[in-house]
């Protein structure tokens, strides 16, 4: 029976807002407590999953994962690599006890100290007793910081090939079907990678579009005309965490040689540069879009407008109580309008004050210097709940993040106008409508709600809504990379610098 040590540790770093992520901010399962993630929708429910079908023995060690948001402590990852070498890998790995290795990641975790937090980990391992040679397989985001690194010390990692991410179970179960065939047929696979000289934001990598759908298709047939390739993998990265690794690159895992695998990966590096100007997005002024939708709302077609609030993306680490939809709303008389926003400090303003009754709160624009700050209404109080709610899409980005259960913590409904205002004390991305349903919000009866993401909100808010518009407001997330202070990407880059190649 196959031993497999399995770990994970998952965030998206921000590195361009105030608020720092510390372990507190942290779901922390250490040991056999990892094991009752089986089958919640999670890539790590679907690697245990997969493990149950092929009869391995799990040594489970830790993992941690938080929302996506600003630089994470060192001590987080001092953390995590305590109670991996704690919770047995250390002892196991010295004894000979492990066959392989299997890692939940993201790719896009930084620290102060570890702009690559996945590469140390993986180097970590190697050089363990016993870490050398094993097999180390896993997978992980397709917004990672992938690095050269990262392939060469792992042997298989295989990335979300959708976004929004309705696959992560899906890929994690692929990676392990791969590491079982590694397993049968004793084979030693590597890992190369290239990086396109890009760098697109959050909104330009949908892959239901171009660039992001041709590449994946090339990726596809990649592997279906190598029969040494067990995956090859279009890395989106995430423009909003600044690294030398940061933009589009691709990676390939291979029991073949290198040269068959970087030839391939020039072609996808030459696709993705004669494609560059399709990944470069930006939106139109909030107010204009308002507007407009408020003078033409006798004839609209049924179902809500969805405003897309890039700028305030949750997914990206924004801290979600940007102002800046809510006050076009309100300065243009917006009715049936509903948007969500993260401020805890106002749901506890709320507490004393009874169902129906009337108060004013200074509603958000706490969380970012780039927002115009508190917006000061007088609202009416709605209803309060705790803030749970269980996915309606097991298979939904939100579930690749935290399972089939979401916690916003204690929430408000209140209503200011026509405008009615869901507030949380967690952030909580706009990823599944049950957000909405379990406060007592129909989202098919709204006119206009806001969605403040970039790409992965679709999967739940393309089947009801009339229109789909992205809006420029202030804040973190603003899809023109051109505005972002880096310092440590690599150049030239593309749209950073407009040389050619």
């Amino acid at each position: 029976m196959p031993r497999i040590l399995l770990a994970g540790i998952f965030h998206e770093t921000h590195t361009f807002v105030d608020e720092r992520t510390e372990l507190k901010d942290f779901a922390v399962l250490r040991g056999a407590e990892m094991l009752a993630c089986k089958g919640d929708g999670s890539p790590l429910g679907g690697f245990l999953e997969a493990a149950a079908l092929y009869g391995w023995e799990i040594l489970p060690t830790v993992d941690m994962r938080a929302q996506p948001g600003g630089m994470v402590a060192d001590e987080v990852l001092d953390v995590w690599w305590r109670d991996f070498l704690v919770e047995g890998a250390s002892d196991a790995l010295r004894d000979g006890k492990v066959d392989a290795v299997y890692l939940v990641l993201h790719g896009a975790m930084t620290t102060p100290s570890y702009d690559d937090v996945e590469g140390e980990i993986l180097e970590r391992i190697r050089h363990l007793d016993g870490g050398a040679t094993l097999p180390i397989f896993g997978v992980y985001d397709l917004h990672a910081h992938f690095s050269e690194r990262m392939a060469k010390q792992a042997s298989c990692l295989v990335g979300y090939r959708e976004n929004p991410h309705t696959d992560g179970e899906a890929m994690a179960i692929l990676a392990a079907e791969l590491l079982h065939g590694t397993l049968q047929t004793e084979s030693s696979p590597r890992m190369y990678w290239r990086h396109a000289g890009i760098v697109w934001p959050p909104t330009g990598t949908g892959t239901a579009d171009s660039p992001m759908r041709d590449l994946e298709a090339m990726a596809r047939r990649l592997e279906l005309e190598h029969s040494s390739f067990l995956a090859v993998n279009v890395i989106a990265g995430f423009a909003f965490g600044d690294t030398h690794d940061t933009g589009v690159s691709f990676s390939i895992s291979t029991t073949g040689d290198e040269f068959e695998a970087n030839a391939a990966l020039r072609q996808l590096c030459h696709a993705a540069w004669e494609l560059r100007r399709a990944g470069d997005k930006t939106e139109a002024l909030v107010d204009e879009i308002v507007k407009a939708l408020v003078d033409e709302h006798p004839t609209l077609p049924r179902g809500p407008v969805v405003l897309v609030e890039p700028a305030d993306n949750i997914g990206g680490g924004a801290p979600g109580d940007g102002t800046g939809l809510l006050r076009s709303l309100i300065r243009h008389g917006a009715t049936h309008a509903a948007v969500a926003i993260a401020d805890p400090a106002s749901v506890s303003a709320l507490q004393d004050v009874p169902i129906g009754a009337t108060t004013t709160l200074d509603v958000g624009g706490k969380g970012s210097r780039l927002d115009e700050g508190p917006l000061h209404l007088e609202v009416t109080l709605v209803s309060r709940s705790d803030g749970t709610f269980h996915l309606e899409d097991r298979q939904s980005h939100l579930a690749s993040m935290c399972g089939t259960t979401f916690h916003m913590g204690p929430c408000a409904v209140v209503k200011h106008a026509g405008v009615t205002i869901l507030l949380s004390s967690v952030k909580t991305p706009p990823f599944d409508l049950a957000q909405w349903r379990s406060q007592g919000i129909q989202p098919e009866t709204q006119g206009i709600i806001g969605a403040k993401a970039a790409v992965a909100h679709r999967r739940a808010y393309d089947p009801i809504a009339s229109k789909m518009i992205w809006v420029d407001t202030p804040g973190p997330c603003r899809s023109d990379v051109r505005k972002l202070p880096y310092v440590k990407i690599r150049r030239p880059i593309w749209p950073l610098s407009e040389q050619e190649k």
